[in-house]
């Protein structure tokens, strides 16, 4: 059953797109007047996008439209060159490669490929990137690993290898890799697109619930327009080299 608390009653006080707001600490992502290039090519012009602690949205567009660029450019994989950004403290437009890694740790990334490590057992997968940011007692990461695992309902599965779990289980790993370091924003990037559509309504509305108990936003982009009929929230559409914010979803 869908979560009763409504994610359209973000608060919108700060309209998207004021310059005059500064970030705050309910202020996750703050793009003010980007232009968005790709091999010096513009993909999206005049960004004005906020989202808040707690909430959870679409990204959409076709294929082509930028989705992936503005994505790209929140975690640092595409430098923003025209306009000012901030995401979870760090500002993009200042970004290097010592402050890149660190903006990564306060973000969750799940694609769509779930992109675990074959050879290694559920544990042993998010051991990888606990020791890879540097975690040291062994106790606290296993705590770590037991909360959330715990959180994505796959307590008990802890030696299984990746081959013997499901696509809709696989995604729950990640999504659990993902959550390791309290990230402030999840970045979920077609993470039902392998899925069936009953899995792909499970994973969504895990996502939903994590940004409300968590108070960490998400920002889930989709194809699956029956997601959107069916679980409406904010959505942010990218068409004709714009960004726009809707109330609700027309094709």
């Amino acid at each position: 059953m869908e979560l009763s608390f409504n994610l359209r009653n973000i608060s919108y006080l700060c309209r998207f797109g004021n310059p005059s707001v500064t970030m705050n600490e309910n202020l996750i992502v703050r793009l003010v007047n980007c232009n968005i290039y790709q091999q010096g090519h513009l993909i999206l012009s005049q960004v004005n996008l906020q989202i808040y602690k707690g909430e959870f949205l679409y990204l959409i567009g076709k294929t082509g439209s930028g989705k992936s660029s503005l994505l790209k450019t929140m975690y640092g994989a595409l430098p923003l060159t025209e306009g000012k950004g901030e995401v979870a403290g760090f500002a993009l437009q200042h970004l290097d490669r010592r402050s890149i890694p660190l903006l990564r740790r306060k973000l969750g990334i799940v694609f769509q490929d779930f992109n675990l490590l074959s050879d290694r057992s559920v544990e042993d997968n998010l051991r990888f990137v606990l020791e890879a940011t540097n975690w040291k007692d062994e106790q606290k990461k296993r705590e770590r690993m037991a909360q959330v695992l715990q959180q994505v309902d796959l307590k008990g599965q802890e030696k299984k290898m990746p081959h013997q779990l499901s696509g809709g289980e696989q995604q729950r790993v990640v999504i659990a890799r993902a959550l390791l370091n309290r990230p402030e924003l999840i970045i979920a990037d077609e993470p039902t697109g392998n899925l069936d559509p009953e899995t792909s309504d499970d994973i969504l509305l895990l996502l939903r619930q994590l940004a409300h108990t968590n108070n960490t936003a998400v920002l889930f982009a989709t194809h699956d327009y029956r997601i959107l009929e069916n679980f409406p929230a904010r959505i942010i559409r990218c068409l004709n080299g714009k960004v726009t914010d809707e109330e609700g979803f027309a094709v």
